[in-house]
């Protein structure tokens, strides 16, 4: 049905645009922002197999037939997922929203992102029947949704396409039995300043922890013969510096190998790449980095020093105001919490944890003590998540420099060595598609990373896992088997078995969360400190093996870290 728009049927008047980030109309695209002009929702179909495919592609996923075409369905869905909103806001919607994911009835596997509206968010539950209402806003009409008036009993929900502790089963054996991993090693980190609004140029942070990681090393920069950036170059805003380009143009190193990018095993992937160029023969030295300027970026924004780019999106997600992992992250921890009991506390305690740890390290931004009380009365976010669920925006710059195994012996840094790397991609990309119950792209590279190793998690001593929000972390030690699928809520309780004297310390510099949003790299930094024995008042005592997770939302990754060859 239709909203917001007069006339006969198919020939809606214009309407004003309300100031939210509207969809771009593309060729393959138009048919479906511009379906509500009659009231009709209307999906891509593979006429092949008859399977609805969203968002359109060019061939069916399923068949990979080249048939395609247009259905129009009924508007009725299942809610699957949603987060009320209170802390983002989008011109034309004013917190507090819904985000809401819902599957159509025709085809489960079909998840629309969208607004619930006409509905009070305290009386919405996962399985309820919800239909579509066209929202016209300029020249596109938005599919929203509200509960049906007649609702009847919760709908089953649908299930992932691989079920979360089945992976294992489902990943690609080793080629061959010799692995790359073994012709390299960590033999320098660095670290710029971290803080708030550092007001620094970000290619002065950069050029800071790369000066320390080259000494770190005990080479000079006439050593370095390769760079590896994430995310490289481009309009990335408080996210990057300017990538290779900008490294190599004021250092003058000329590197015979470069690598930027930001599709790659999450942040930490600018690392794994120099792993396989060195293991190739391409480089000798790999000079490895990422710096953030997040805070800075955000205050020249406020002062218009800094224009903010405009005009349509290719999101499917952000016409609803879902404008940050948080949105998807938050609907993901709430079917966990659905399926598997989880609460709040539990991922308090991941929170507290992490705040202990940063209270050890003088480099965190946050160090303060933190109680549950504090955790549970923070200000919401986007439910079930409040503040102390997110990370913390900063300055900041990391480096890690990857050798040629048999360099080290001539250099005077400890070096850590690689035990296996985790990178297949098991499920959808698109976050609104993904893995319902844990941050997507965790679980298959988990379990590709035991597939390289006769370690098991019995053996890590330390993991430093992605934590951009408390429900990363959850997912990341879940999916590397630290306890079992749905088991978090027993595990976490207390908070001893992650604390540093616990079964698994984890994040011992604070992570993300108190630490500082360093994406991953500073993740790196901590667990090579800890396999040297440097990290102080926080060392764990023995620590040889160590786990490093990096992702976000993007394809994630992990690494096996080791002190001996």
């Amino acid at each position: 049905m239709a909203a917001d728009s007069t006339g006969e049927r198919g020939k809606a008047t214009a309407a004003p645009a309300s100031g939210r980030p509207l969809p771009l109309l593309g060729l393959d695209t138009e048919f479906f922002w511009t379906a509500g002009a009659d009231g009709v929702l209307r999906i891509q179909e593979c006429l092949g197999c008859a399977a609805l495919v969203h968002p359109p592609q060019p061939l069916c996923r399923y068949c990979r037939g080249h048939e395609l075409g247009v259905r129009a369905v009924s508007g009725l869905a299942t809610l699957i997922g949603f987060t009320v909103n209170h802390r983002f806001a989008v011109p034309g919607l004013d917190p507090p929203y819904v985000v809401a994911t819902v599957a159509l009835t025709e085809d489960p596997r079909v998840r629309l992102t969208t607004n619930i509206i006409e509905a009070d968010p305290d009386t919405l539950e996962l399985g309820m029947r919800v239909e579509v209402v066209f929202h016209q806003d300029g020249d596109v009409w938005l599919p929203l949704f509200r509960p049906v008036a007649d609702q009847p009993e919760p709908a089953e929900l649908p299930t992932d396409e691989i079920a979360p502790d089945t992976f294992a089963q489902r990943v690609r054996p080793m080629l061959r039995g010799n692995k790359f991993e073994d012709e390299v090693a960590l033999t320098g980190i660095g670290m710029s300043q971290i803080g708030r609004r550092l007001m620094v140029p970000a290619l002065s942070l950069t050029v800071a922890a790369c000066e320390r990681a080259v000494a770190d090393a005990g080479l000079t920069f006439d050593d370095i013969d390769g760079l590896s950036s994430y995310p490289g170059g481009g309009n990335l805003g408080g996210f990057a510096e300017g990538g290779v380009t900008a490294l190599e143009a004021a250092l003058g190193i000329r590197p015979t190998w470069h690598n930027g990018g930001i599709e790659t095993f999450g942040p930490g992937g600018a690392v794994i790449a120099a792993m396989t160029a060195v293991a190739a023969g391409l480089a000798r030295h790999v000079l490895c980095f990422r710096t953030v300027w997040e805070s800075t970026f955000s205050e020249l924004m406020k002062a218009g020093r800094i224009s903010p780019t405009g005009g349509r999106t290719t999101s499917w997600l952000t016409p609803f105001g879902a404008t940050s992992a948080a949105h998807t992250l938050a609907q993901k921890a709430q079917r966990h919490f659905h399926e598997y009991g989880t609460t709040r506390e539990t991922l308090g305690w991941i929170a507290l944890n992490q705040r202990a740890n940063a209270a050890l390290d003088p480099s965190a931004v946050y160090r303060d003590p933190m109680t549950m009380d504090d955790y549970l009365n923070a200000r919401p976010v986007t439910s079930p998540f409040g503040l102390y669920d997110c990370d913390v925006p900063c300055d900041g710059a990391v480096a890690v420099i990857v050798s040629a195994a048999d360099t080290v012996a001539d250099l005077p840094s400890t070096p850590v060595f690689v035990e296996a790397v985790g990178t297949q991609i098991l499920e959808r990309i698109e976050w609104d598609q993904s893995t319902l119950t844990h941050e997507p792209q965790v679980l298959g590279p988990a379990a590709h990373l035991w597939t390289r190793t006769d370690l098991r998690p019995r053996d890590v001593d330390v993991a430093e896992l992605y934590d951009g929000f408390t429900f990363n972390c959850l997912s990341w030690i879940e999916a590397l088997g630290f306890c079992g699928i749905g088991e978090a809520k027993d595990f976490l309780d207390g908070g001893k078995n992650i604390a540093r004297d616990g079964l698994i310390p984890v994040n011992t510099h604070g992570g993300q969360l108190s630490h500082g949003r360093t994406h991953g790299m500073g993740l790196i930094h901590e667990a090579v400190t800890q396999l040297r024995g440097e990290a102080g008042p926080r060392q764990v005592a023995g620590a040889r093996v160590a786990v490093v997770s990096s992702g976000g939302l993007t394809p994630g990754g992990a690494m096996l870290l080791r002190t001996e060859s």
